[in-house]
């Protein structure tokens, strides 16, 4: 599959602080790209390196098959992009909004129709943009990024901020771009959840690298298998699975005991269930549990001391 967005070893230091370092990601044509970190990662400062509104201090980036540093212009037009400050004149009307970019890029009238369109906004378009809520604002905000139709989009917490209606709502509206409109979307969230059931792909950013990256469904499927279990006595419990050679993840209400790759699951937790009985602990609820995307983050971007050259 092609990539809409590639970058290689692309870094990003300010004075001594390291913010993105040596990251090479590929976003594929036509993927909805999760784009995962901790607050500080170097989500933020790689996307601005992406959109051309910060330089590289080494490495390089590709977007729609352009360098973002020889020609950030053409770049530019190839990229829709919605960060958090929507920039929006509140005594306008949506329409009058988009029809000041729409003037700024040159294009056709009929462009504020279709976009309009596809964030569903058509009947709203009249209406002051002091009056909309924050959802129709963040809607407002995609339909001005996908003036001009631009092959990739590129959205910071498009969720941000909206309540459980409006996240699901973009959620549904967010899956179905790449097939409504053939872009491809990279998305940056905090919310495990929600990228899980929107993206196609992710990219994991941990102290500025890149520690994961892949097709979800595959990632899920191709590590660890785990067993969760509740007993009346969880330190004996874990004690008891850990020198049968599982990996283990306590916390207040149960504890994970993560297999081996290929490992079966459902045999390895009745073989636990058996020995934690037969040392006489009480079994509350055991059973395998397919891995998620909020695993596999904590997974991989556990904090890591960075060593810098002298």
């Amino acid at each position: 599959m092609a990539a809409a967005i590639e970058t290689h070893h692309l870094s990003r230091r300010f004075k001594d602080h390291l913010a993105v370092d040596a990251v090479s990601m590929t976003v594929p044509d036509k993927a909805v790209y999760g784009f995962l970190g901790r607050n500080g990662a170097g989500k933020t400062t790689t996307l601005k390196m992406l959109l051309g509104l910060i330089a590289p201090t080494s490495g390089a980036a590709r977007v729609a098959g352009v360098d973002v540093a020889r020609d950030r212009l053409a770049a530019a037009r190839r990229t829709g992009a919605l960060l958090e400050a929507h920039g929006f004149y509140g005594n306008l009307s949506g329409r009058e909004n988009l029809d000041l970019t729409r003037t700024l890029l040159g294009l056709p009238k009929t462009e504020i129709d279709r976009v309009l369109e596809v964030v569903e906004m058509t009947d709203n378009a009249g209406r002051r943009v002091s009056d909309y809520s924050l959802g129709m604002r963040q809607r407002l905000g995609l339909a001005r990024a996908m003036l001009g139709a631009p092959p990739v989009l590129i959205l910071d917490e498009p969720t941000n901020g909206l309540d459980p209606d409006g996240i699901a709502d973009m959620r549904r509206f967010l899956r179905a771009l790449p097939e409504r409109t053939g872009a491809t979307v990279l998305l940056s969230s905090h919310l495990l959840g929600e990228i899980e059931q929107t993206a196609t792909h992710i990219g994991i950013l941990s102290h500025g690298q890149l520690v994961l990256e892949g097709e979800l469904d595959r990632l899920k499927a191709d590590l660890a298998p785990e067993v969760v279990f509740q007993t009346d006595d969880q330190t004996r419990a874990a004690a008891l699975a850990s020198a049968r050679g599982f990996t283990l993840e306590v916390t207040e209400d149960e504890t994970v005991a993560r297999l081996k790759p290929g490992e079966d699951a459902r045999a390895a937790a009745a073989a636990l269930n058996r020995a934690l009985i037969e040392t006489g602990l009480n079994v509350f609820a055991i059973g395998p549990r397919a891995r998620s995307l909020e695993g596999i983050y904590r997974e991989v971007s556990q904090p890591q001391p960075r060593l810098e050259a002298a």
